[in-house]
């Protein structure tokens, strides 16, 4: 797996020339307060890369039986989820992870719930593709029939030129690179707290979520500890993100003592027993379409993480629990406010936005046999 990974990887980075006519500038959907995410210099982002990377995302013939896609994981009604709590791959092959919400995935300086070396979505796209543990869309070793499929249906046989002028055809290299430029053109910033806090809208919140915004940027609670900035958590790259590689945050919130070997945290990576059960702090932009919630979906609902921060974790005992994690007493109504702000960061223009949604016709090869959630 490693060796398939690294060869891959090789072939995902080598650098091509781009061609005039695919260089025009993608019109990035942001606000003036929003700056845009760091694009890879040898990946520019074109109207016609996006799309070619939308119609790829949405074809299960990317996987080896011709059943799983991107979004078989990734539901835009969900915010990019999948409302499992861990995933499901070919052969109903089910993972040791929830799917994270794609939104704004862009902005993110690391990717995926706990390996630090998950940088671009380039690269993060070979493991749904081609990773072996757990097998996902289990395309490995079968390569040169999954591209033949793309190549032999006549969408791909423009789009691919119109994307690649140089490298007009279907292949490790134009695949991820077209997957990856959808991918970063899924942004979210248009919720009703968007609208209140940077919109100029006073009446965009209702009472009871102006009280939760209130109590979650409160020392009582230390939520903005993690959940901080413009995405709600401490990890955070931008154009204008002075530390170059930008910001990353991993925590043990206290879930499990000791953690599974199946997802023991950052560890397995790092080899540090202080990374033991810490994962990348998620995101809480949609958190309300997001469920069910941790890195093992092992909380159902909003008012169980809520539940879980304010006893200090369930497993309390752990050596490497983060120390932010110490409990809270909270009132009924104070977690009714709470759950009200959290709700008020869901952005309905994300989740109804055409140009995200599937473009396959129903009964077309690429989602005719596509399992969903």
């Amino acid at each position: 797996m490693r060796r398939l990974l690294q060869t891959a990887a090789a072939s995902v980075w080598l650098a091509v020339a781009v061609h005039p006519a695919a260089a025009e500038t993608f019109v990035w959907p942001l606000p003036a307060w929003m700056p845009p995410p760091v694009v890879p210099g040898d990946n520019a982002m074109t109207a016609a890369k996006v799309d070619l990377g939308r119609h790829l995302f949405y074809d299960a013939r990317l996987s080896a039986d011709g059943t799983v896609a991107c979004v078989s994981c990734h539901v835009q009604e969900r915010a990019f989820t999948d409302g499992r709590p861990t995933s499901v791959g070919i052969d109903g092959t089910t993972g040791h992870l929830n799917a994270p919400s794609l939104a704004n995935a862009a902005y993110l300086p690391v990717l995926t719930w706990a390996n630090p070396h998950m940088t671009t979505l380039e690269f993060q796209a070979l493991v749904p593709l081609f990773g072996e543990a757990p097998v996902e869309m289990g395309g490995a070793g079968r390569e040169v029939e999954i591209f033949a499929r793309l190549a032999a249906d006549p969408y791909y046989a423009t789009a691919f030129a119109a994307a690649f002028p140089e490298r007009p055809q279907p292949d490790l290299f134009t695949v991820t690179r077209a997957l990856a430029a959808f991918q970063r053109s899924i942004v979210s910033v248009a919720s009703p707290y968007d609208r209140f806090k940077y919109g100029g809208q006073s009446d965009a919140l209702s009472e009871a979520a102006q009280r939760g915004e209130q109590l979650f940027f409160d020392h009582r609670l230390e939520c903005y500890h993690c959940h901080s900035g413009i995405h709600f958590t401490n990890n955070l790259k931008t154009i204008r993100t002075s530390t170059g590689g930008g910001e990353a945050g991993y925590h043990n919130t206290g879930l499990h003592d000791p953690y599974p070997d199946a997802a023991p945290g950052l560890i397995e990576i790092t080899g540090r027993e202080a990374d033991a059960g810490r994962f990348r702090t998620p995101s809480l932009r949609n958190v309300a379409l997001t469920a069910p919630y941790m890195h093992d979906g092992s909380i159902p609902d909003l008012r169980g993480v809520l539940e879980h921060y304010a006893r200090g974790g369930r497993a309390g005992s752990h050596p490497q629990k983060d120390g932010m994690i110490v409990g809270f007493e909270v009132s009924p109504r104070e977690v009714d406010d709470l759950i009200a702000f959290l709700e008020s960061l869901k952005d309905e223009t994300l989740i109804h936005n055409p140009a995200l949604a599937d473009p396959w016709p129903e009964d077309h090869p690429a989602r005719a046999r596509r399992v969903m959630p």
